[in-house]
């Protein structure tokens, strides 16, 4: 059965639980800086699951890590999983949760959430009937490759997973899907959430026109290239790329200073522009190819991040904004966002807790997860729906 737009719902449950069986029953863990999205994804699993599944098994798991004064924690399952197909859902990015250390608090790392979901592990006492680990923003995964006496922290640490009883792991838009060479043996899927972009950015900007001569992609670095290609094909629109000119004499915070940032393309002069990449970290560099596009003529500029982190702040987006150089950008919930971020005008959420929702239900009843989330029926529905040529 094919899934369109407007019927996924019930077309994709439908497949889900025609025939099927559970693997064993399903129960969600979410851990602490998850709970929004997590709370999301376990309405979706309740609400299709009684209206189409009622015989199905599903439960939300809570779990919690104290902590002592001293800074000491342990992991704790407040409801028996044995037996169950367990699924742990973790925001290794969300910075806002925090604990007591020596009479303060101290803020949570992406070391604190590893080390967290390291003990609800360890506290399901491999009980479970299967350990799966949902975590979006892949812990250590922007240090993707080593160069020099360098640790590869990510890799480790899926190798840890691993050795701890876990079969599957579930990220989103990984810096370098090529770490699951470190786990060749496992399941590891990286979603690259597209439709839910497009669909927002669509909805977003209705008088939106997209053609050669009115639209373009363009990659901000090389090695966003892959995932600025794909919306530059499914779209049928002309497709350029910045690379980063570095200064390899002088080394700062660990890397090479950024000289220039130098076009490969066509020209973009009247065009609205999209610019797609994995995270916005201090925004600098997605900033500086806005002012380059606009230097070179570009009418709107559209950014997208998966991760919006924003960790130098809203106000260099505030005066782009304000100066006609940044028009929108589009960020996913799959990480921490501040509340300050969410209230922006220039910033619009996408939401991903379906997409969740619907790799977990795939998994769980052992169904093909290319039969639900393959984007290719779905994206072309959209675009036919907006009236884009896609030839």
């Amino acid at each position: 059965m094919s899934i369109v737009a407007d019927k996924e719902v019930t077309s994709a449950t439908e497949i889900l639980f025609r025939d099927k069986r559970q693997v064993a029953p399903l129960s969600l863990v979410t851990l602490n800086g998850a709970q929004e999205l997590g709370g999301k994804v376990y309405n979706y699993l309740e609400k299709w699951w009684t209206n189409t599944c009622s015989a199905g098994e599903y439960s939300a798991v809570e779990a919690g890590c104290p902590r002592f004064a001293s800074g000491d924690g342990k992991g704790i399952i407040k409801k028996s999983v044995r037996g169950d197909d367990v699924y742990i859902l973790v925001d290794v990015g969300n910075y806002s949760i925090d604990y007591p250390l020596f009479g303060g608090r101290n803020h949570m790392s992406p070391d604190d959430h590893y080390q967290d979901l390291k003990r609800v592990i360890q506290a399901v006492s491999g009980k479970a009937h299967r350990l799966n680990v949902i975590m979006p923003l892949l812990y250590g995964g922007r240090q993707h490759r080593r160069n020099y006496r360098e640790s590869l922290d990510c890799a480790a640490a899926l190798q840890e997973l691993e050795a701890m009883g876990v079969e599957n792991i579930i990220t989103f838009d990984a810096h370098d899907a090529r770490v699951a060479n470190a786990i060749p043996l496992m399941g590891f899927d990286n979603i690259v959430p597209s439709y839910q972009v497009l669909k927002a950015l669509f909805k977003r900007i209705p008088d939106l026109k997209v053609s050669k001569d009115t639209f373009m992609i363009v990659s901000p670095d090389e090695g966003a290239i892959n995932r600025n290609m794909y919306y530059a094909s499914v779209l049928a629109v002309d497709l350029g790329m910045f690379y980063k000119r570095r200064d390899y004499s002088i080394i700062e915070n660990g890397r090479n200073p950024i000289v220039a940032h130098e076009y490969l393309g066509n020209s973009v002069k009247g065009k609205d522009v999209f610019i797609s990449d994995d995270i916005i970290s201090s925004g600098e560099s997605m900033l500086d190819i806005a002012y380059e596009l606009k230097k070179r003529g570009a009418n709107r500029i559209l950014s997208y991040a998966t991760y919006p982190l924003f960790t130098g702040g809203l106000k260099k987006f505030d005066d782009a904004k304000e100066e006609g150089i940044i028009d929108y950008v589009f960020g996913t919930n799959l990480t921490y966002r501040t509340p300050e971020l969410l209230k922006r005008d220039w910033y619009v959420d996408v939401d991903i807790s379906k997409y969740i929702a619907y790799l977990i239900s795939a998994l769980n009843f052992d169904v093909s997860t290319g039969k639900i989330i393959d984007p290719k029926v779905k994206v072309k529905t959209l675009l036919d729906k907006y009236g884009v040529n896609q030839k």
